[in-house]
């Protein structure tokens, strides 16, 4: 996979996991207080995302072992995992598969188990229609993607798309008035479409099951919703952490779905690195390399 790194280059490794559409890119927002924080973040782009080769036939519960195949390319043994939106499934992954190196998880705007959902009221309009399309017809969603590419890559795109954040609740709109973190925003989705083929099997993966139960993660794992979220409502984030054995579940007032992350970084990397500080004098088991 290819990747890319933010914060402290000397740092305790933290890898983070992009939402969707979305790319390594993302985790530039956290650079400044990775890096006054002491974390050395290292953000990959799933397979097909990217520069990352395509995989086709992938599912959540390959992430564990493509994880631990890059941590030990670099040398890295025992981290700490961050996901956001769409990348908080691939953290609990990461926690239930790797329980002997994953120091601790945070989950950030987290997707929840969406195959298991009986009603999908509680998640945005968009997810909603096209989960229903690809419950019907998972071709036509792929063609949606491939006919979008050309406008997202449209010079004129972010110019154009800007003025619609006013339909997004109101910290997101706030927040992304600001045209720096909107183009940041921005640019990891555009980041997404370039391999059709990578952002519909990366889509896939959350209609899915996930592969294994929430209640077996024997990590420890904190989440972070905004009441105003208008993607995932925070119930079902709320529900997804009583799952987890031990997990901390934070609801934040006057937060949405992009206005946490960016706002709130800190707070959640200085969470993540308390949990670090507890976790010192644990003595992991021995692993094996995948």
């Amino acid at each position: 996979m290819t990747f890319r790194e933010f914060g402290d280059p000397r740092g305790a490794p933290l890898f983070f996991f992009h939402g969707w559409p979305g790319s390594a890119v993302q985790g530039g927002l956290a650079h400044d207080d990775a890096r006054e924080l002491g974390f050395r973040v290292i953000a990959p782009d799933r397979p097909g995302i990217g520069l990352s080769p395509f995989v086709p036939n992938r599912g959540l519960t390959d992430w564990p072992e493509q994880l631990g195949r890059l941590a030990d390319s670099l040398g890295i043994g025992r981290f700490t995992v961050l996901g956001i939106s769409g990348g908080g499934p691939y953290a609990l992954a990461a926690a239930w598969g790797l329980p002997e190196r994953v120091i601790c998880a945070g989950v950030v705007c987290g997707a929840p188990p969406v195959a298991e959902l009986t009603d999908a009221a509680r998640l945005h309009p968009s997810y909603r229609f096209l989960l229903w399309l690809f419950r019907q017809s998972p071709l036509t969603v792929r063609a949606l993607f491939a006919a979008a590419r050309p406008v997202m890559f449209w010079k004129h795109a972010a110019q154009f798309l800007q003025p619609l954040r006013i339909v997004l609740p109101q910290p997101d709109a706030e927040t992304l008035a600001d045209s720096g973190y909107f183009e940041a925003v921005f640019g990891c989705q555009r980041d997404a479409f370039a391999n059709v083929d990578g952002l519909f099997a990366d889509a896939a993966i959350y209609a899915r099951p996930w592969g294994f139960r929430p209640e077996d993660i024997r990590v420890p794992v904190h989440f972070w919703q905004g009441r105003e979220d208008g993607n995932f409502h925070h119930t079902l984030a709320a529900e997804l952490a009583a799952r987890i054995p031990g997990a901390k579940f934070t609801l934040v007032d006057n937060e949405a779905h992009f206005s946490l992350p960016i706002r709130r970084v800190r707070e959640v990397l200085a969470s993540l690195s308390a949990w670090q500080v507890r976790a010192s004098h644990y003595v992991p088991a021995p692993y094996v390399h995948i």
